[in-house]
């Protein structure tokens, strides 16, 4: 029996770090505001649980971003109080090729993550911090 599973994050910004992850993943980050409308207009959530980003009402707490081809994991962000204090316990792993990775850093770059550190045990590997500094690596 297999199972599928989203990646979930906690975060004090989901739909900047939605974007940023989007952005890095050649994901789409989801468009709630039909769903958002509709609960809405059903009083079932009330306004201040909705905020106006990317151009329309969406829930404040919460954004998601999925891969356009339905392959790989939908990743899921959730805001929450407190802000990273420690390493994170998981991490994402971007698999682009040992020909690859300085451009990849350099895009990464460009959409607001910071190269950490660099190591060279058994393959090349950039160890970079996200727009909210999750640790995640280029390979």
């Amino acid at each position: 029996m297999s199972s599928d599973f989203q990646v979930t994050f906690d975060t004090s910004d989901p739909h900047r770090v939605a974007r940023f992850w989007a952005e890095a993943l050649h994901y789409e980050k989801e468009d709630h505001t039909a769903l958002v409308a509709q609960l809405l207009a059903q009083g079932r959530i009330p306004d201040q649980a909705t905020t106006e980003v990317d151009g329309g009402r969406q829930f404040a707490g919460v954004s998601a971003c999925r891969d356009p081809q339905g392959a790989r994991p939908r990743l899921f962000f959730q805001r929450v109080p407190e802000g990273k204090v420690v390493k994170n316990r998981v991490h994402l792993d971007i698999h682009v090729g040992k020909d690859h990775i300085d451009e990849e850093v350099a895009r990464l770059v460009g959409l607001g993550a910071t190269p950490a550190w660099e190591s060279n045990t058994g393959g090349r590997c950039v160890t970079m911090r996200d727009v909210e500094e999750n640790e995640f690596c280029v390979e």
